[in-house]
């Protein structure tokens, strides 16, 4: 479980996972709460389910990974289990939908929808995410020192510490 929650005292992951998690944050409260011109709950289940004929319970964890798995992120919990849900939510965004639209988004309205670029940024931080945790701040760090084991930034430091005083 430590190597779960380990992270180190790093901003990378800090600003990687409030970042992400603020921008995917936009689009679950499009799909749960309809704010920024989104259908909310029940116009989102009904177009995963009858439009896109999508299995209630990967539409039901889409909205909920994107809305409340973006808060967890944000707060640095959970990190590496949220950074792993949103690499295969975009996974399946790109593959159900925007593949056949190319690389780019639609900047122009030139094509029929937008393009797979963004979900790809997603997947690259949500990567990092996975190798280095949720960095400075992060519940995850509470966790892992509840857990019993010290941070590798915290042994890091003791040994320094060490050496000096030796």
């Amino acid at each position: 479980m430590y190597s779960f929650f380990r992270t180190d005292e790093s901003w990378a992951g800090l600003i990687l996972r409030v970042v992400l998690g603020g921008v995917i944050f936009a689009h679950g409260a499009q799909k749960l709460l309809g704010w920024f011109g989104g259908n909310g709950f029940d116009g989102t289940m009904g177009f995963f389910t009858n439009v896109m004929h999508l299995p209630w319970i990967v539409a039901f964890l889409v909205i909920i990974g994107e809305s409340i798995g973006s808060l967890a992120l944000i707060a640095g919990l959970l990190t590496r289990f949220t950074a792993a849900s949103f690499i295969v939510i975009m996974l399946g965004a790109i593959m159900t939908v925007h593949l056949p639209q190319g690389f780019f988004m639609n900047w122009f309205g030139q094509q029929q929808g937008e393009g797979f670029e963004f979900h790809l940024l997603v997947i690259a931080m949500s990567l990092v995410l996975l190798v280095v945790g949720g960095g400075k701040w992060s519940l995850d760090a509470v966790i892992a020192r509840w857990l019993g084991e010290e941070s590798p930034a915290l042994k890091a430091r003791e040994a320094s510490f060490a050496l000096r005083t030796f």
